[in-house]
């Protein structure tokens, strides 16, 4: 399967599972699908078959909330039975709102936002004592920068020399109630990193070409950590839901929204879908 046509599924899984479920996030889903579609089938080493495996890279989903992707795709690459996804955010289910360590192929549990940079440094910092050569990816929000945790975990991995971490932030402008600049301005974001001592790269999220340049090779001679700002659109490929702020919290429910978003979706369909 082709990084398009992981990220289609996932978008369309994220659809179905929040509408069955009446789970929330779903526009977070939507802009994160074809960053997690790239790293699962053009980037990361892993094996669905061992998830434990020494020499695999590490993601952490940061912004907990768009678990449903993470899902999405582990389900799609082998580690768990399509099928579970059903039961998104149920009683009982594995599959918490949020995302579960109890999860074969996730590493890390997270949802109270700020956590997962500090976290990734924390593995970064223990592969380098190990020598080891496996990177790790953190998928953060916008919103979720404005924790104070992000930047003590920022100045961390510069000062550390951490080339194996990997921040790959989905900017789409928007968290919980209203655009990022509304709430807490980011802008000069990129420079802000810089400041910080990282490697930047600014890229279109939704571009899989550009995505893959970004993140096929991180390492650099001076040793930065990399932040790859990928510009993205809260709610891509469901017209209705595009940079519509109110998508953070609904689902699709029963009807003409269910229906007009599936419709969407199926007119994007990549070739080779079943």
């Amino acid at each position: 399967m082709n990084s398009e046509q992981l990220a289609w599924k996932i978008k369309r899984h994220g659809i179905e599972m929040t509408h069955i479920s009446g789970g929330s996030h779903i526009g977070s889903v939507l802009s994160v699908s074809d960053i997690i579609g790239v790293l699962y089938a053009d980037i990361m080493n892993y094996d669905c078959k061992n998830p434990k495996w020494d020499k695999r890279d590490r993601i952490i989903l940061s912004k907990g909330h768009a678990g449903a992707a993470i899902y999405a795709a582990l389900a799609e690459c082998g580690f768990f039975d399509v099928e579970e996804l059903k039961t998104h955010y149920a009683d009982g289910s594995r599959l918490s709102g949020h995302v579960s360590h109890k999860i074969a192929g996730i590493d890390f549990s997270t949802g109270s936002l700020g956590h997962g940079l500090s976290a990734g440094a924390g593995m970064a910092m223990a592969a380098k004592r190990d020598k080891k050569d496996h990177r790790v990816f953190v998928v953060l929000g916008d919103g979720e920068c404005d924790e104070g945790s992000v930047w003590e975990a920022a100045l961390f991995a510069n000062h550390y020399r951490l080339d194996n971490l990997v921040a790959i932030i989905d900017h789409n402008h928007m968290q919980s109630l209203d655009y990022c600049d509304n709430t807490i301005e980011l802008s000069p974001f990129a420079d802000k990193w810089k400041a910080f001592g990282w490697n930047v790269i600014e890229i279109d999220g939704h571009n899989h070409e550009e995505l893959r340049n970004a993140l096929k090779d991180t390492y650099n001679e001076n040793n930065k950590p990399t932040v790859v700002i990928a510009n993205t659109i809260k709610g891509k490929g469901i017209s209705f839901m595009e940079n519509n702020i109110l998508w953070h919290y609904r689902f699709p429910h029963e009807g003409e929204e269910y229906d007009n978003a599936v419709r969407e979706l199926e007119e994007q369909k990549p070739e080779g879908i079943e």
